[in-house]
C-alpha cells in the first residue's frame, strides 16, 4: 500500500499495516509543546458510535524492550488487540517518557528504585513531581480528527478528567489491567496507593 503521507485536517496520514490489523498512523504538523505526538487509528473514527480510545505515554523500554517494570509494553498491546476486534479504534501515542521526565532521568530513577525506592520516590528526589505528564496534546488530536465522544481505555482517573476538561465526552472508563508480573508488583502497588489509579 502507498505510505505516501498526505495532508488531512491539519494532520499528516499514512497507512500502516501491523501485527494486529491495517492502521492509519496520524500525526500533527504542531501541537502546543512542540512535540511529535502521533496517533494509530483503525476504521471510520468519526462515527455516531463513541470510539476506543487508548492514550499512551512513550515508555521504549516498556513498548520496545518488553521490560517487565511496568505494565506499559502490554496496556499498548492490548489496546492495539482491542481496537483490532472492534475494528475502529485510536490509540494516541504521546512523546512524555518517564512520566515526563525523559529517558535519561527515567534510567537515573531506575538506579534508585534499583535501592528500594518506589516510582514516586525516585521520581521526588531526583527534584521532579511524581508525575509530569499532560495530556492537552491528546485532546488537540482528537479535536483535529473531529472525535468529540470516547471509550477511553485506562485506569487512571487524572486522564479521564483531563480530557473531559477539555471538552472531551468520555463516555465509559475500559480498564486496562494487563501486565502484572513478579516484577512490577511493587511498581503498580505504587501506582494504585499513591497515584490513585484503578487496579
Amino acid at each position: 500500500m502507498n505510505s505516501e503521507m498526505t495532508k488531512n485536517s491539519s494532520t499528516l496520514q499514512a497507512e500502516l499495516p501491523t501485527k494486529w490489523g491495517n492502521f492509519t498512523l496520524y500525526a500533527m504538523e504542531e501541537t502546543a509543546d512542540k512535540k511529535e505526538h502521533v496517533g494509530l487509528g483503525m476504521g471510520d473514527l468519526s462515527g455516531v458510535e463513541p470510539l476506543l480510545v487508548r492514550v499512551h505515554s512513550e515508555c521504549l523500554t516498556g513498548d520496545a524492550f518488553a521490560s517487565l517494570r511496568c505494565d506499559c509494553g502490554p496496556q499498548l498491546d492490548a489496546a492495539l488487540q482491542k481496537i483490532a476486534e472492534q475494528g475502529r479504534g485510536l490509540v494516541i501515542y504521546l512523546r512524555q517518557e518517564g512520566r515526563g521526565i525523559g529517558l535519561f532521568n527515567k534510567i537515573k530513577a531506575y538506579a534508585l528504585q534499583d535501592q528500594g525506592q518506589d516510582t514516586v520516590e525516585a521520581n521526588i528526589n531526583l527534584g521532579f513531581e511524581a508525575d509530569l505528564r499532560t495530556f492537552e496534546a491528546a485532546s488537540e488530536l482528537l479535536e483535529a480528527l473531529g472525535i468529540k465522544k470516547i471509550k477511553l481505555m485506562t485506569n487512571n482517573p487524572k486522564k479521564v478528567k483531563a480530557l473531559q476538561e477539555a471538552k472531551i465526552d468520555v463516555v465509559e472508563r475500559v480498564p486496562m489491567k494487563f501486565g502484572k508480573n513478579p516484577h512490577n508488583e511493587h511498581y503498580l502497588s505504587t501506582k494504585t496507593g499513591k497515584m490513585g489509579h484503578l487496579l
